[in-house]
């Protein structure tokens, strides 16, 4: 598991939550995007303690983040070709389990904001999927990213994000590859639930 670099994290979780009714409502990805970031800002700014993420916080957050990335889609292109080989059932534990390991991986992240500005640009569409362009910026430092969308029942919905031109499922691609290969999905799962206890435990 690579994904530790600081500003793939804040990324992730500034655009992970997406409130449903932005999702069902708003046609443009970009106004989707931006919505949920200053959601997400609002959210923090109203924290007791700028410092930390307590539990409080983290319930807060779960219940508009709840459903709003497309798992699903995230963890088939993870996994890649052995996804079509499991069973409906185990997909939708797999997704749980990686529902379960961006939370706890990169939620914790949020406890870092102070203030970043999130810029966009317009998004860009192709049939039922769109791109949208922005960047952080932190200070005199910028970190460009790109969100990529498609169309469902439900509205538009992320199913991967870019931090410096580096995919987030095509990190965990290989990093799932070489576990399936060594340990099957079954071992991979393991992995995962074992990553979400060591987290857990650690608040």
């Amino acid at each position: 598991m690579k994904i530790s670099i600081k500003s793939l994290m804040l990324a992730l979780v500034m655009v992970c939550y997406m409130p449903m009714q932005l999702l069902a409502s708003e046609d443009n990805p970009k106004v989707v995007v931006e919505s949920t970031v200053q959601a997400i800002i609002d959210v923090l700014e109203t924290r007791a303690d700028k410092a930390t993420i307590t539990d409080a916080d983290r319930e807060g957050i779960r219940q508009v983040v709840a459903g709003k990335f497309d798992y699903r889609e995230m963890s088939r292109r993870s996994v890649g070709k052995p996804w079509k080989k499991m069973t409906a059932e185990k997909q939708v534990e797999f997704t749980e389990l990686f529902r379960q390991v961006l939370e706890y991986s990169y939620g914790n992240q949020l406890a870092g904001y102070h203030g970043q500005k999130v810029v966009f640009e317009k998004a860009d569409f192709k049939k039922d999927k769109a791109r949208v362009k922005g960047a952080i910026i932190d200070d005199n430092k910028t970190i460009p990213m790109e969100y990529r969308l498609h169309q469902t029942p439900t509205g538009w919905q992320v199913y991967d994000i870019k931090i410096e031109g580096v995919s987030m499922i095509i990190t965990f691609r290989k990093d799932f590859k070489s576990i399936i290969k060594k340990k099957n999905i079954d071992g991979l799962m393991a992995t995962l639930q074992q990553k979400i206890d060591k987290l857990k435990a650690k608040g």
